[in-house]
């Protein structure tokens, strides 16, 4: 039975990817609508055997991306969820979701957190303080917008959430080249984002030690980005790796731990310090 919810997919360029995540909520969801920024593969051909609803924006960056969704797709729904065409809902999340919304009970609720299931390399990677890790993925429309950053966007939903215990599986990476390609361009946006120090707009996330599990993320992210550079990537990847027991994750885990923790984190901090360079100069 199809619950009364709305799912917004972005697409670029995604034929390895976004059948299984269509297959994953055309049961579940009353409407999909696919953003699509030019696909010149075979995205298109392939959504065209499915019940979805295609639009065209280009794309500038993922915060203005999902929120021009938000903002203009003709939804019925009162509630949506965003997903990324390398995510695939489990069966147990549609199952919570579909109870809540058919209860009568979320008169005062206007949003689901939901962990996401980090899968690398075919193994999930569930240890290094990588699992749970919490975010609002589902809202009722008019009560979440994506928040304004380069990099490491979040939705900040108005009003009370609920923690889901299903989760959202996340196919991090189709191979290495692909994710050292990726993370190389988060990295310099998320060089930009730290070395500037603004947000184009307030509509943040606010880091809160007390606060719920986003805002302490955010909070301990902050701390972070006050260290120095070259120095904070190596201390997060001893506490991820040995602290929080990411070595437990085995080989596939280290890869992981090792590129996210510190070569993504050192790469970011090597920018910065080239922009502080080319500011001198």
């Amino acid at each position: 039975m199809k619950s009364p919810i709305t799912v917004i997919i972005l697409t670029f360029n995604e034929e390895n990817n976004i059948v299984d995540c269509v297959e994953s909520v055309k049961d579940f969801a009353t409407e999909i609508f696919i953003v699509d920024s030019g696909s010149t593969d075979q995205t298109l051909e392939m959504l065209s055997k499915y019940p979805v609803q295609v639009f065209q924006h280009p794309f500038k960056n993922y915060s203005q991306q999902r929120n021009w969704a938000l903002e203009n797709l003709p939804i019925k729904t009162d509630w949506v969820i965003n997903l990324d065409s390398d995510q695939r809902l489990t069966e147990e999340f549609k199952k919570e979701v579909h109870q809540h919304l058919n209860s009568g009970k979320l008169d005062h609720i206007n949003g689901f957190l939901a962990s996401r299931k980090t899968m690398f390399m075919g193994k999930w990677i569930k240890y290094g303080g990588h699992y749970p890790t919490y975010h609002a993925m589902t809202f009722r429309l008019g009560k979440g917008i994506c928040e304004q950053k380069l990099y490491d966007q979040h939705y900040l939903v108005e009003g009370d959430t609920i923690k889901l215990k299903g989760d959202v599986i996340d196919l991090i990476t189709e191979s290495l080249s692909t994710f050292t390609l990726r993370h190389d361009k988060w990295s310099t946006l998320e060089s930009i984002q730290q070395f500037s120090n603004t947000n184009s707009s307030t509509a943040t996330i606010s880091g809160k030690l007390k606060g719920d599990s986003m805002q302490r993320r955010r909070y301990f992210k902050n701390l972070y980005e006050r260290l120095p550079l070259f120095v904070r990537p190596a201390l997060y990847f001893l506490v991820r790796y040995f602290f929080r027991l990411g070595f437990l994750d085995g080989t596939r885990g280290l890869i992981f731990h090792f590129l996210q923790c510190f070569w993504f984190r050192f790469l970011i901090d090597a920018k910065i310090y080239e922009l502080r360079k080319q500011k001198n100069k």
